[in-house]
């Protein structure tokens, strides 16, 4: 057998030990390109792609190999090849009079799954920020409602839940071809109904839509908390499904002991399954996002300009793709090769300082909000235990993210500003300890930024 004999018949082995999304995603584009002494040598086309192979897949290959080839001891892996060189000239399209919308591919969300099929697990860059969360899901698709069920997977905005989740759907329509009945609603189209049926007299046709289904995923629970018939119909929903083994997957920006204004009865029954969250990502996974992207769109940028968008833009997938998609549009419209200036340039407009458009007030109403205080509890002097960690982190942010002074802080808060000062580099040195506190912070800024 030739070398790309041994390592197709090596990867056929792989594709039926692996899922099919973990395969594509680290082994369909590898290459074996040559053999020194003992060694074989297989390229892939990135560091990041290089690091997970070696360290996830290196033994199992191994001992695959040596069934073809009993000389071989070692596995060397390598980044690039021929078959993956450095990246070619930017070929630039004419423009497009449409823009930007053009760089999107024409996916249409079904009407009656509500899943959009440009999600799919084939898709979903994996990395050391979302590994349990993935591989959950992918074994959720195997085993539809014994397994994980319920499955809770929470984060900050623009991490990839929503993908995460209805790329399950996806899935398991592609591979139960029906027999599987999928449904993804966001928490407001589930509110929307609740409320249209209620009013119109029709509330059994609602219950049966959300409960005759073998897969229920409702997105962005967080937003039903305080919604008493809404939560009311959804703990029933719940409950029918659950006791029939149906699957329900739930996603939320935090945890169910962080949802203070969900009922008990509701939280204690996420708590009953697995939760699982999506962290941000490391920059090589922000590069593999970003090669994957321009994968989808077809699309070239170099390798300095993707470093650059990589660097920059470090915590929202979202917010890096709709920068993603400026450059390319730009690079398109000025036919000429977008450079590491130019792209600076462009981030630079897209992610404008968002701490000059952040008031004071904004701040503490979102630390409020999260810890479901008032402002009042806040800035009091009240010493509860409740309000004193709400409290620290409300001084935190009006320092990291506005830069204000300690003694403004210290008067904005009640307070003098040694207060303010000791209650700031307290967080600041916790937050890289506590990976709690970490998310409870991520998750405040994401509510502050959205408001």
């Amino acid at each position: 057998m030739d070398l790309e004999q041994i390592w197709q018949s090596t990867l056929g082995e792989m594709e039926i030990q692996l899922s099919r999304a973990h395969f594509a995603t680290w082994l369909k584009n590898s290459q074996l390109i040559e053999k020194k002494n003992d060694t074989f040598v297989v390229a892939l086309p990135n560091s990041f792609t290089k690091t997970w192979v070696e360290n996830k897949y290196q033994k199992n290959l191994l001992g695959i190999i040596r069934n073809f080839d009993g000389s071989v001891k070692k596995i060397e892996f390598v980044v690039g090849s021929k078959r993956f060189p450095s990246p070619a000239p930017v070929v630039v399209a004419p423009p497009d009079p449409q823009g930007m919308d053009s760089i999107d591919l024409d996916y249409k969300t079904d009407p009656e799954t509500g899943l959009n099929p440009k999600y799919r697990l084939s898709s979903f860059v994996v990395g050391p920020s979302n590994e349990l969360a993935f591989a959950a899901a992918t074994a959720i698709t195997e085993a539809i409602g014994k397994k994980y069920n319920p499955f809770f997977v929470y984060g900050g905005v623009g991490l990839g839940k929503t993908h995460l989740i209805q790329a399950i759907g996806n899935e398991v329509l592609a591979k139960y071809k029906g027999k599987v009945r999928p449904k993804y609603v966001s928490s407001e189209q589930y509110t929307r109904d609740i409320v249209w049926g209620l009013r119109n007299d029709r509330i059994e046709s609602i219950k049966k839509k959300y409960r005759d289904v073998d897969l229920l995923i409702i997105d962005d629970i967080q937003f039903i908390g305080g919604k008493e018939k809404t939560e009311e119909e959804f703990f029933h929903t719940f409950n029918a499904l659950y006791e029939n083994n149906k699957q329900i997957i739930i996603s939320s920006d935090r945890p169910p002991q962080s949802l203070p204004t969900l009922q008990e009865r509701l939280r204690s029954r996420f708590e009953g399954g697995l939760i699982t969250d999506i962290g941000y990502p490391e920059f090589e996974m922000r590069v593999a996002i970003i090669r994957s992207k321009l994968e989808d769109m077809n699309r070239q940028l170099s390798d300095p300009v993707i470093n650059l968008i990589a660097k920059k833009l470090r915590k929202n997938i979202r917010e890096l793709e709709g920068v993603l998609k400026k450059i390319v549009f730009t690079q398109e419209r000025k036919q000429t090769e977008v450079t590491e200036k130019m792209a600076e340039e462009i981030i630079e407009k897209a992610t404008q300082n968002l701490s000059k458009r952040v008031s004071d007030s904004q701040i503490l109403k979102a630390v409020a909000e999260f810890f479901n205080l008032s402002v009042d509890d806040i800035v009091s002097h009240n010493r509860r235990k409740e309000v004193v960690e709400p409290r620290q982190i409300a001084i935190y942010l009006l320092r990291d993210i506005s830069d204000l002074s300690y003694p403004y802080i210290g008067e904005k808060m009640g307070r003098d500003h040694t207060t303010a000062i000791h209650s700031y580099e307290k967080i600041n040195q916790e937050i890289n300890r506590n990976p709690a506190l970490n998310q409870k912070i991520l998750t405040i800024k994401d509510l502050i930024y959205k408001s």
